[in-house]
């Protein structure tokens, strides 16, 4: 069964950007990726899922319930981190999260004691005293105190040092193993490609693909970067299957996809002092959706 099943879903602004026809499914118990840079439509389409904004059109259930005729029955079940939090002020930390557990109707006093402790957060402190990052812990054991089937995180790392995003992982990765699904919402790919199985990349309101991880680290992409004898005009390399073509002095650096054969053919008529063939990261993968073909 799909824990989210979102189709044709479009969030019109008028002449802000929203989303338009995003389709993809998250099966149950999966950490699933949704990746693209600030302003793509992330936020947009996690917050249509939430019942925060309605839709244009096209549709979202979460657990085969229709996210916005089952909002409130959904909420229970649905464990939310957005990514800016806000809070009341004058109040300290431990209210505030009794207060959020006071809407599950279960005692989640030992699980926000165990979640503190794992996020070395001070619980007596006033939230005004807290800084950025002990705010974005809050914002963690929030959504997490009434364990959640389903946990949905909106750039969850921005804030955390590096040491408290490992623990965070961790933690993920221990409700995932307990059978929560989450669906994790980042720019940075380095996130993705540690906690994810598959991943949706979104470009400007529109969903560009649905990928395995390791299909997207897979050999089909290479990175080249040649040095030569004598400067090349670049546009030598202008070929179906060549991305993120770079020209300096007689250094000529590339990506590329296809058949291994017909880019070594073109490399063999070169005079050629070195070469370097490697595997790109996710990095750099991604950016091939984003660049325009030169």
């Amino acid at each position: 069964m799909n824990a989210i099943e979102i189709k044709n879903l479009t969030k019109n602004y008028g002449t802000a950007r929203g989303i338009e026809n995003v389709s993809f499914n998250v099966e149950e118990g999966e950490i699933f990726g949704f990746i693209g840079p600030n302003g793509a439509g992330k936020s947009t389409t996690i917050r249509t899922l939430l019942a925060l904004i309605h839709p244009t059109s096209g549709s979202a259930t979460i657990f085969g319930k229709d996210c916005i005729k089952f909002a409130p029955e959904i909420a229970k079940e649905v464990g939310y981190l957005p990514s800016e939090v806000f809070y009341y002020d004058n109040m300290r930390v431990i209210d505030l999260l009794k207060y959020s557990a006071s809407f599950y109707k279960k005692d989640c006093t030992k699980r926000i004691k165990e979640l503190s402790e794992i996020m070395e957060l001070d619980l007596k402190k006033k939230i005004d005293d807290l800084s950025f990052g002990n705010k974005k812990k809050v914002g963690i054991i929030q959504g997490l105190l009434h364990e959640p089937k389903l946990i949905i995180l909106d750039e969850p790392t921005s804030g955390l040092d590096p040491l408290m995003q490992r623990k965070f992982f961790a933690l993920l990765q221990e409700e995932n193993k307990k059978g929560a699904t989450i669906l994790f919402s980042s720019h940075i790919l380095s996130e993705v490609q540690k906690m994810c199985n598959r991943v949706a990349i979104i470009k400007e309101g529109k969903l560009i693909t649905v990928e395995k991880i390791s299909t997207l680290e897979e050999n089909t992409y290479k990175k080249f970067k040649l040095e030569m004898k004598l400067v090349l005009d670049k546009n030598y390399f202008k070929m179906n299957g060549v991305n993120n073509l770079e020209a300096k002095d007689n250094v000529i650096s590339f990506l590329f996809k296809g058949n291994l054969n017909l880019i070594m053919k073109r490399i063999s008529e070169l005079e050629i002092t070195n070469i370097w063939i490697e595997e790109p990261d996710l990095e750099e993968i991604f950016i091939h959706y984003y660049v325009k073909e030169d």
